[in-house]
């Protein structure tokens, strides 16, 4: 009988061979592959480079793409077993993919769950207990086979009875990743993409951000931390936010984000940047957005400075001067 697997899929090395591994021994794999701002393909674009959906084609395997939502949310704000350097749940998170990996496991009728995780590879996640506990919580007990580290853990039900060979499998643990090379070599694994951390929140400059969201919302919105990747960012209220273009890529991308209520503006004269108000734009804070953005231009210092509103059709105009000093724009950046 033909067993399959519902794997982890990130499209790196090490899910890549995981995958392959399983297939070696006969084993039908169905991956899968989680998305949100802080990681993975984006459901409905295609960015040109190398992904999950590219890795997946060239493995011929199917491939269901999970947009992650405010349950995942609010799992990030308070996870139960906490932060690594940066705000990176990564316990938690594990454990909410594999529960998510059983739904598709029980609806798909599929008999485990693989992922590409190695012994000893990330300092949180990937120690021997943090693996047990991730286990334990996922409800996957028995169920969840780590082929790259697998002998170097406790026999699972697909060892036991036989689906997969647990001596065919490799020994791999640590940080070095010379025997993932080898192994990809062997088994005709040629295109990946090179290893990187993948998940902004591990980044520690990112974290600030991260918990300026988390101490000022209610309700965590995936639109707000999807802004948090683009410009300079600065808290004006409990609920007023303005983020400044750092370059034209990231100002075309600020105004394609504009909302209906939300007020983008730049300097008339200088045409970059562009900044974008988020929350009530009443004059005190459209004022003191017009100082921050002008210290990133070249309007002459403590000089009067016109600045429109291209978010609204009639483009009105505002005056201020550009008096802030380093210091004060440095009171409201997050």
């Amino acid at each position: 009988m033909t067993r399959t697997a519902i794997a982890l899929y990130s499209g790196g090395l090490d899910s890549t061979l995981a995958i392959r591994l399983m297939q070696e021994q006969g084993v039908n794999v169905h991956a899968i592959h989680f998305t949100s701002p802080f990681f993975g393909v984006s459901p409905d674009t295609d960015s040109g480079k190398y992904d999950a959906r590219t890795g997946a084609e060239m493995l011929s395997v199917p491939l269901t793409i999970m947009n992650l939502g405010q349950e995942y949310l609010e799992i990030l704000r308070k996870p139960c077993h906490g932060y690594g350097k940066a705000i990176n749940p990564c316990i938690d998170c594990h454990i909410y993919f594999l529960q998510k990996a059983r739904e598709l496991m029980i609806s798909t009728g599929a008999d485990f769950v693989i992922t590409g995780e190695v012994l000893g590879q990330r300092p949180m996640s990937q120690r021997k207990d943090a693996l047990r506990v991730v286990e334990r919580d996922c409800g996957l007990e028995g169920l969840l086979l780590r082929p790259l580290s697998a002998r170097f853990l406790t026999p699972t039900t697909p060892e036991i009875e036989g689906w997969v060979d647990r001596e065919k499998l490799p020994l791999i643990k640590g940080r070095t990743r010379k025997e993932q090379i080898r192994l990809a070599a062997e088994l005709g694994v040629n295109e990946y993409p090179t290893p990187a951390g993948g998940c902004l929140l591990t980044e520690v400059s990112y974290a600030s951000k991260v918990r300026d969201i988390f101490g000022h919302s209610e309700k965590l919105k995936a639109r707000d931390f999807r802004l948090l990747r683009i410009g300079r960012h600065f808290r004006l209220g409990a609920e007023t936010r303005l983020i400044i273009g750092r370059d034209d890529r990231e100002n075309t991308l600020l105004f394609d984000h504009v909302k209906e209520g939300e007020t983008a503006f730049r300097w008339d004269e200088g045409g970059t940047p562009l900044g974008l108000l988020l929350g009530d734009a009443n004059e005190e804070a459209l004022q003191t957005s017009a100082r921050i953005l002008l210290r990133y231009t070249r309007c002459e210092k403590n000089a009067p400075a016109r600045l429109v509103i291209v978010s609204d059709k009639d483009e009105p105009t505002f005056s201020c001067s550009n008096d802030f000093s380093a210091e004060d724009v440095e009171r409201f950046r997050i």
